[in-house]
């Protein structure tokens, strides 16, 4: 279990423009390519600035988050995660702890949230949602007008989105543009829309709203709203505030990209603690992850006799789901 201490007094995350990649000419991009490969040597998270993604499409989303976490716990729970074979619903306060993935470790209390996951909108036939494989299909939708239709935009604007900025990561370890794609043909993205209530005082001991954790897969794209409560853990183990600000993501590395690159980048510890007085904590995370069949090994360029493997060789499908299972504290329904 990582025991609670306060953050250091310093902001050393660096904001990047995204800007200059989106003309699409190389210069530009190898610019800001350039930027995330410093921030994923020394942080594993960025800011990014200047990103496309209309701000009322971010809105419209957040909105959609207060109104489904406004209905009543009955029927909120009428759509739980439990009851969709690609785990996509809701998940309820306590329903998960992200502090201790090592079960070898004190067990942490469970984290002070309430989630709403989605995934890829399949139809039930279709070969992928067959196979119930999480973030494939069998999403679960509340009885409020537009949710649905919203939710899916916000997705698909996000896959589009993370793809350019896989591209961008790509280039930075001087491959191909395209290198990651064909291990992202379809990607398994999961959208997230997380609650915090303000810290209660009842907290039991080192109980926060997430736990210290690692994001499990490949890149992660978060909104966050103006309550603050982010803190990461930099490369020489001090805790840091990553507070918002107006206009930017945050982005940040998971395990699969450090796998990938043998811990080349980071995929660092972070964690939530909504002392916010009494207000709550919306975020809206996308987890960009491989196609569930990709396997997993290190990438050529990332290992040499002075520096070998790191990793053992898996697939996406087998690190995501051994993750769940210590998370959640169950195996997933997924085949």
């Amino acid at each position: 279990m990582h025991l609670y201490h306060p953050p250091a007094k310093l902001t050393s995350i660096p904001v990047i423009d995204f800007a200059p990649s989106l003309d699409g000419g190389d210069k530009g991009k190898r610019e800001t390519a350039e930027a995330i490969h410093r921030a994923c040597r020394e942080t594993g998270f960025f800011y990014l600035k200047n990103h496309g993604v209309p701000q009322s499409l971010i809105d419209n989303q957040f909105e959609m988050a207060k109104r489904f976490f406004s209905l009543p716990l009955e029927e909120r729970m009428r759509i739980s995660m439990k009851n969709s074979p690609s785990v996509a619903g809701y998940e309820a306060m306590g329903g998960q702890v992200l502090d201790s993935q090592d079960e070898k470790s004190e067990k942490a209390p469970p984290d002070l949230k309430e989630s709403f996951y989605s995934g890829r909108e399949l139809a039930d036939d279709h070969p992928l949602a067959m196979r119930k494989i999480r973030s494939f299909g069998h999403n679960q939708w509340p009885a409020i007008d537009g949710f649905k239709e919203q939710t899916n935009s916000y997705y698909e604007t996000m896959d589009i989105f993370a793809a350019k900025i896989l591209g961008l990561i790509a280039i930075s370890l001087d491959l191909p543009e395209d290198w990651f794609a064909k291990f992202y043909q379809p990607s398994s993205g999961l959208l997230r829309m997380i609650k915090y209530p303000p810290h209660p005082q009842h907290a039991m001991a080192n109980q926060i709203g997430a736990g210290a954790h690692t994001d499990w897969g490949g890149v992660t794209l978060l909104a966050q709203d103006n309550a603050g409560g982010l803190e990461v853990r930099t490369a020489s183990g001090d805790w840091i505030e990553a507070p918002p600000i107006e206009g930017t993501y945050i982005i940040n590395l998971g395990d699969l990209t450090m796998r990938w690159t043998n811990e080349i980048y980071r995929s660092n510890m972070h964690r939530v603690k909504n002392n916010g007085g009494n207000t709550d904590r919306y975020s809206i995370p996308f987890f960009f992850n491989p196609n569930p069949d990709s396997v997993i090994e290190t990438i050529p360029t990332c290992y040499d006799e002075a520096n070998p493997r790191k990793f053992e060789t898996c697939t996406a499908k087998e690190h995501l789901d051994e993750m769940f299972r210590r998370s959640f504290g169950y195996s997933s329904k997924a085949a």
